[in-house]
């Protein structure tokens, strides 16, 4: 059923990234909810793998001195979305990656494997887009720092090398501090299904809540790769918080992002959910910020 011809557990970063150099076909593995049920498939036949399962080095959610978010890449769906830490502040996020899978997937499935895994329909990408994070990779030349925006190279591509290893996702606090998020995923049940399209909407408004003082918004399943809507979010920077601007979103989001037909849905049906859910995560988003949208 699982056509692998090794498996290696490793001890540490430092060990994995050492048994990824030395071996030009090995694949790291962490939950597995995603490379099992590709070898099971016959994607990955008769591959080599390498374990980060468990390794405590990737699985600490901690916040540094200047107020970072850090959440190891070992971190499981459920832990984040449990976090006690993380719920204040990127509840974005933790509302996201709790909308994958099931219950059992969400407690095996972990972070790292998730945006390593470089598909468009990821749950995590577009609340990771929109918080501007940070991701952070060491190999054998030490450490280094990837925005999330520079990290898909393509469908189902990184720009990670063989014998790197994503240790931690990284979100500043200036990023997510004053802000209130939203995300919404589409799918053709509301349980156990891969997203057909996905929206993250992060708003910071005024002082008094009557105006956006910065915008982010992301979507999965609408291009290649998870975007951003850079021209969008800048339109509406100074903006009265109000329906004008909400149906000025929806339309403008359009301009900025090219779905694929598919058997899942066309591509006219997902500029048509695009649309909507812009607005709706907008409407929220606000909320949790401390706004209110007038007519």
């Amino acid at each position: 059923m699982y056509d692998m011809e090794q498996y290696y557990q490793a001890t540490s970063v430092a060990d994995a990234i050492a048994a990824l150099g030395a071996d030009p076909a090995a694949m790291p593995i962490a939950g597995g909810t995603d490379v099992l049920i590709q070898t099971r498939e016959g994607r990955h036949a008769g591959c080599h793998l390498v374990s980060l399962h468990g390794l405590s080095e990737l699985s600490a959610i901690r916040e540094e001195e200047d107020g970072t978010l850090v959440i190891g890449s070992g971190c499981t769906f459920s832990e984040i979305t449990n976090s006690p830490l993380l719920r204040p502040h990127i509840n974005m996020l933790c509302q996201a990656v709790d909308q994958v899978g099931s219950p059992q997937i969400r407690n095996m499935g972990t972070i790292g494997g998730n945006v390593c895994n470089g598909v468009t329909s990821a749950d995590s990408a577009p609340s990771l887009m929109a918080l501007n994070a940070v991701l952070e990779v060491q190999g054998p030349n030490g450490k280094r720092l990837i925005p999330i925006g520079e990290w898909y190279a393509g469908p189902g591509k990184t720009v990670r090398q063989h014998d790197e290893v994503l240790t931690a996702v990284r979100i500043a606090r200036e990023n997510y501090e004053g802000f209130g998020g939203h995300y919404i995923k589409y799918g053709k049940r509301e349980a156990m299904e891969i997203s057909t399209l996905g929206c993250a909407v992060q708003v910071k408004l005024s002082a008094d809540k009557r105006t956006v003082e910065d915008l982010r918004i992301a979507f999965g399943v609408a291009a290649p790769t998870p975007v951003r809507c850079p021209k969008t979010e800048a339109m509406a920077v100074g903006r009265t918080v109000d329906e004008a601007l909400v149906k000025e979103l929806g339309q403008s989001v359009l301009t900025e992002i090219n779905p694929r037909d598919s058997w899942r849905a066309s591509k006219a049906f997902r500029l048509q959910i695009a649309k909507e859910i812009c607005r709706r995560a907008f409407r929220q988003a606000v909320a949790f910020a401390g706004g209110e949208i007038h007519a």
